[in-house]
């Protein structure tokens, strides 16, 4: 944990070194234009930005709470996904074309005409309008953590720096999460299928089989979908009824654990994740943030990974001095990220597959 105190301190004197060396040539600058020695000028430019305490930013000495570094970091991390979600960094990024954390696209306004062996002139006219369309991407925030002048005393550990890796990884579970619900159909529509288990009971819910698998790949199949970017996101119930069933899936499983991906089949890539949305019992997808009751099931979820995107706006840290506080003696801080995980078209990309009732 020293060696990570020392790396703070070291991007902090080569803040200040850059912000000397920036006073200077203005100083140096502004010195020329007068009439006076460069020198001069220089040493002038370090003086006034010291009177007005901006060599080092505040708490600069303080490299635990230094804003600007954790900031970068908390972006540089952030970026940075887990094993357990792997299926997410199959998804584009679209992050360079975030302003303002709103991602503009372009809606298609159609196609032209095609004619065939046309005799009839002159050609009819079609304007092809196209619209901008705005997404606005989600603000998930966290809420904000205590650390107080004591505990960065007395820990043996790097606090801020667990508070802040503890605080990446909430807001990113929560954005894929906020994904996944996204990917899932609301309920089964054209194009857009929710498929029902057909396994054995259990005494509540029928068991997911290779069956299941098979007729996932058939509608994708039916629907167009190319083969080479397919996903499907299995959820704990559904991965455990094929590790009990299917001695080949069984074989597969564990065997990669560098990108979460359990094996290939049936032209899916699948992967394993916990936070998948529930569906009514009438197949349904629950709303958002809705608590799952008593017979409302856990779905796997399907995509092509072509049309789906992603995108990560601002990151901000935010801090409270313990000096600021007298009565606690503590820092406050939290964070606030921008993100968004979305189908790009509504038909023939996804589905999902629900355990029917026994």
């Amino acid at each position: 944990m020293k060696g990570k105190f020392f790396k703070r301190i070291f991007v902090v004197m080569c803040c200040m070194v850059m912000a000397i060396a920036f006073n200077a040539a203005a100083g140096a600058a502004v010195a020329v234009a007068m009439g006076c020695a460069p020198a001069a000028g220089a040493v002038a430019g370090n003086v006034v930005a010291l009177a007005m305490g901006q060599v080092a930013p505040a708490g600069a000495l303080r490299a635990g709470v230094l804003k600007e570094i954790w900031t970068g970091e908390m972006i540089k991390a952030f970026r940075t996904a887990p094993e357990s979600l792997g299926w997410m960094q199959r998804i584009r990024s679209y992050n360079q074309y975030v302003e303002n954390d709103v991602i503009h696209f372009v809606a298609i306004g159609g196609d032209p005409a095609v004619l065939v062996n046309n005799t009839t002139y002159p050609l009819a006219i079609t304007a092809l309008t196209d619209a901008d369309k705005p997404i606005s991407l989600d603000k998930f925030s966290t809420e904000a953590t205590p650390v107080t002048d004591d505990e960065l005393h007395a820990v043996s550990y790097d606090k801020m720096a667990s508070v802040q890796e503890r605080h990446r990884d909430a807001l990113r579970e929560k954005i894929a999460q906020r994904g996944i619900h996204a990917i899932a159909p609301d309920e089964a529509a054209t194009d857009v299928p929710v498929l029902r288990t057909t396994g054995a009971s259990d005494g509540k819910r029928k068991k997911m089989t290779f069956a299941d698998l098979l007729s996932l790949k058939r509608v994708f199949d039916k629907m167009g979908v190319p083969k080479q970017d397919r996903v499907l996101v299995l959820c704990t119930d559904h991965v455990n009824d094929l590790l009990e069933t299917e001695q080949k899936f069984k074989e597969h499983y564990n065997i990669n654990q560098t990108d979460g991906k359990i094996c290939r089949m049936f032209s899916f890539d699948i992967y394993e994740y916990d936070g998948t949305p529930h569906y009514t019992s009438a197949g349904k997808k629950l709303a958002w943030g809705a608590v799952a009751g008593e017979t409302d099931v856990q779905s796997s979820v399907a995509f092509y990974a072509g049309r789906m995107m992603k995108a990560y706006g601002s990151t901000k840290f935010y801090h409270s001095e313990a000096e600021k506080d007298p009565l606690y003696h503590r820092n406050l801080v939290n964070f606030e990220q921008y993100g968004i995980c979305l189908p790009l078209s509504e038909t023939k990309c996804r589905a999902s597959i629900i355990s029917d009732a026994a």
